[in-house]
């Protein structure tokens, strides 16, 4: 047992996500002999007390496999009629398995829009906690058939990490072909290593990362470890270990030490922070001088129009966007309270001088505190 991992036993609310390839057997149709197994280890973390959302891929592989087509497609149109297909006999499959248990299932469609706009986040949250409330488990995926390139998460590892905020959840366990996060990528390098436990958000632990996805998933290694650190900011710990390995849930539920456990390296942001800080489709950006990013960073301030040297994109009062370093570093995100015309024309100037040039005056700050969260990453 892993001192490190002896932190899981006892949580409570954990988001299991199971990739493309674990099931449906490389893409020789449904492993429904393996969905029993994931099926039966989840129901007993809910005799133990554990409410579990399921994020299952594979969708758009079932219908590869039920269309005849070898490869994944590229043009979004064939992945929407694959994933329609796909989607009939996956969710078969997770029915039929909890029902031999008396327990019930519930499908759970998602696209970015759902998250981006605040009431209908707000809708999917309380759809899926009532839903635990009532003993159901949810099995959640993109809808895939409606999305489009604009609002698409791009992979299920991103949205399991954006239930996990949903929810607020303890853990997120992702599930993958691989025995877990190692220093290269084991499938070029015999002598890569395991790595047993980490900080999510380690910068680090990307650049060991292989981007490279399988032949019927959409993300690689690299997208589990920014799923980790989107999961962190709710407080959630992150677990990429083996859907091989036998009765891998239950066994890290008990601590013992399999796969990768990614722990939170910041403190747990506020709920509406969450939400600001998973927007995926942002507007604009803007360019902020040294001295704005020291205030923002270490002062925890509202950004002032005087701080902003440059101003991109095309974004209204209220659209998300991000703030940069003069390097290009990403420093925050947040709602903007001018339209990119005018927060052209008030930067670099003090808010005494907003009504002056604009005619009128809304508020003193481009982006309010209340409404910027910190995020620290590579633009």
């Amino acid at each position: 047992m892993s001192p490190c991992h002896n932190s899981l036993i006892g949580t409570r609310q954990w988001v299991v996500k199971v990739g493309s390839a674990l099931v449906t057997n490389e893409g020789r149709g449904l492993e429904r002999n393996r969905i029993r197994a994931w099926v039966e280890q989840i129901v007993a973390l809910q005799q133990l007390g554990v409410r579990v959302a399921l994020v299952s891929s594979g969708a758009v592989a079932e219908g590869m496999q039920r269309l005849g087509w070898a490869r994944r497609p590229r043009e979004l149109y064939q992945q929407q009629v694959a994933a329609a297909v796909g989607q009939m006999g996956l969710v078969q499959a997770y029915e039929s398995g909890f029902q031999h248990y008396g327990r019930r299932t519930a499908q759970i469609l998602l696209t970015h829009e759902d998250l981006a706009d605040r009431q209908r986040y707000l809708n999917a949250r309380t759809a899926l906690r009532a839903l635990l409330d009532l003993g159901v488990t949810p099995v959640v995926n993109e809808n895939d058939t409606v999305a489009t390139h604009e609002i698409r998460f791009g992979d299920n590892d991103t949205l399991a990490a954006l239930v996990t905020n949903l929810l607020e959840a303890d853990l997120l366990v992702i599930l993958t072909d691989q025995a877990g996060l190692y220093d290269a990528d084991p499938r070029a390098n015999p002598e890569a290593r395991l790595i047993e436990h980490g900080k999510a958000g380690d910068p680090r632990l990307l650049a060991m990362c292989s981007e490279a996805p399988g032949v019927l998933g959409s993300g690689g290694m690299r997208s589990k470890v920014l799923a980790a650190a989107r999961a962190a900011r709710s407080g959630a710990a992150t677990v990429i270990a083996s859907g091989h390995a036998e009765d891998v849930l239950p066994r890290l539920y008990r601590g013992e030490a399999l796969g990768s456990l990614l722990q939170p390296a910041c403190e747990r942001l506020v709920a509406r922070k969450q939400w600001l800080a998973n927007q995926l489709q942002v507007r604009g950006r803007l360019w902020l001088d040294e001295g704005a990013v020291k205030v923002l960073c270490e002062a925890g301030r509202s950004l002032l129009p005087v701080g902003v040297t440059r101003v991109e994109g095309h974004f209204s009062r209220g659209d998300v966007v991000l703030c940069l370093a003069p390097d290009g570093r990403e420093i925050a995100r947040g709602l903007v309270n001018y339209g990119a015309q005018e927060a052209a024309m008030i930067q670099s100037q003090s808010s005494r001088r907003i009504e002056a040039l604009l005619g009128y005056v809304d508020e003193p700050e481009l982006i309010h505190r209340d409404n910027l969260v910190l995020t620290g990453h590579a633009a």
